[in-house]
């Protein structure tokens, strides 16, 4: 196990949260990837804030979380741009309809739009969908989600899974469990 522990030592690993109440599970997987010895830096929208605090997950990261384009860390360049350089692997999770179709039109309101907008070409970007069936399967959201694959080459998903809804159904959009996320994000960083 000891081996495990280290596995991601010198990884640098960006998670963005979007508003969902999957949002808790990301807490699982930041703590996951530090365990593993990754670098986590943590960026949220204003909704994700409304499910889960950033205290919450700047103590599981041990880093200052963004929740704003305008506020700022230790870094002298702007925010989004050296995040961006920064990591290794954008992982969004969760990945809500709203957030795809931000990416999929190039519009950039919040933090996580924003940077995922200056990640360079070469490095991954994961989402890890999350919404309500209907929401899932709304043409409009698959169209976004297709339109991201046929724009992004470095464009990479992880679910969504199906099971038990916060909205008292059951189908297709669940957000995948932490430790799946953390092993696709593993794959793509090559450890």
């Amino acid at each position: 196990m000891a081996h495990d522990t280290q596995q991601l030592t010198g990884k640098k690993i960006l998670i963005a949260l979007t508003g969902g109440i999957a949002c808790y599970k990301t807490a699982t997987l930041v703590s996951r990837l530090v365990q593993r010895g990754a670098e986590v830096r943590v960026i949220m929208t204003d909704a994700a804030t409304k499910f889960i605090t950033p205290l919450t997950l700047q103590s599981l990261s041990g880093h200052t979380v963004l929740t704003s384009m305008w506020q700022h860390d230790d870094r002298p360049d702007s925010q989004h741009i050296g995040l961006a350089r920064w990591c290794d692997v954008l992982c969004i999770a969760p990945c809500s309809a709203d957030m795809i179709a931000k990416l999929a039109h190039g519009l950039t309101p919040d933090i996580v739009s924003l940077t995922a907008s200056a990640l360079p070409s070469e490095t991954p970007l994961l989402l890890a969908p999350a919404m309500n069936a209907d929401m899932w399967a709304n043409p409009v959201c698959q169209r976004n989600l297709s339109l991201l694959r046929d724009l992004l080459p470095n464009l990479n998903e992880v679910g969504p899974d199906e099971g038990w809804q916060a909205c008292r159904t059951s189908g297709g959009g669940r957000m995948s469990e932490p430790e799946m996320i953390r092993d696709e994000t593993i794959k793509l960083l090559g450890a």
